[in-house]
C-alpha cells in the first residue's frame, strides 16, 4: 500500500481526506481499465479509482498537482516492475 499525501485535501462523504492509499496493480487492474472505450486519460483515472478504491469522480476532483503525484507513483511503480524483469 502507498500513501499518497494530498496537498490539497478533497471530500469524500463529507470527510475531508488528506491522502489516498493506492495498493499495487495487478493485471486485472490494466484489464478493467482498458475494458470501456474511454480515451488513455480517463482509462489512467478508472485505474487510479480501482487502486485507491475510491470513484472516479472522486479522481477527477483532485487538484492537478496531487493527481501528478499519483501518475508520478504509478510511472514508478510500472518502470520498476519492467526494469525488474
Amino acid at each position: 500500500m502507498q500513501k499518497i499525501k494530498l496537498s490539497n485535501p478533497i471530500k469524500i462523504d463529507g470527510v475531508e481526506i488528506h491522502e489516498l492509499s493506492l495498493r499495487r496493480p495487478k493485471v486485472r487492474d490494466l484489464i478493467a481499465a482498458g475494458k470501456k472505450n474511454v480515451s488513455e486519460s480517463e482509462r489512467e483515472v478508472n485505474l487510479i479509482a480501482n487502486l485507491a478504491e475510491v470513484s472516479p469522480e472522486t479522481i477527477q476532483d483532485l487538484d492537478l498537482c496531487d493527481y501528478m503525484k499519483i501518475q508520478e507513483w504509478l510511472k514508478d511503480f510500472l518502470s520498476l516492475s519492467t526494469a525488474q524483469n
